[in-house]
């Protein structure tokens, strides 16, 4: 059926699968000494990257989810201070919080009693297959990014296998 297939695909934008880097990948096996380095001609870190991601796709859960909902001003609450650093605990834990609403996002995609064509209430319109789109684009694009940063700082392990 169409909505099973638009599941599955939606499913696999939020994984990271297709033409995209996953996240895990991403993620994999960053060394604690790069987490708040600043690569050259660039204003954040990959720590900061991460961190905005996990913010803007918890703020697009919760504004899927929550009826009595309020958006964070915009940047102040999508980004971490320019000038915030990260220890190796607290970047753990961005990644599991990320991991976390990543599953949640799943979880609801996934759930066949989801209407992912109906207007989300109290919104212009929005639906959970724009939000989720949205989330799977955003992410895609600063898990590369964040890929990038990798590669401009040395800080892919070894043993990794160049794609």
């Amino acid at each position: 059926m169409a909505g099973d297939i638009l599941r599955e695909q939606l499913l696999a934008l939020i994984d990271g699968r297709g033409a995209h880097m996953p996240f895990d990948a991403a993620v994999a096996e960053f060394p604690d000494d790069a987490i708040n380095r600043v690569p050259p001609n660039v204003a954040y870190t990959a720590w900061h990257v991460l961190e905005h991601i996990r913010m803007a796709q918890k703020d697009m859960l919760d504004y899927i989810q929550n009826r009595a909902y309020l958006a964070p001003a915009w940047p102040e609450e999508y980004w971490p201070a320019q000038d915030a650093v990260a220890t190796a605990e607290q970047f753990a834990l961005t990644i599991e919080g990320f991991r976390a609403d990543r599953t949640a996002l799943r979880d609801l995609v996934a759930d066949p009693a989801t209407d992912l064509l109906a207007t989300i209430p109290d919104t212009p319109g929005h639906t959970i297959l724009r939000e989720v789109r949205l989330v799977g684009d955003h992410n895609a694009y600063h898990i590369g990014e964040f890929a990038v940063l990798r590669q401009v700082m040395g800080s892919w392990p070894p043993s990794r296998k160049q794609d």
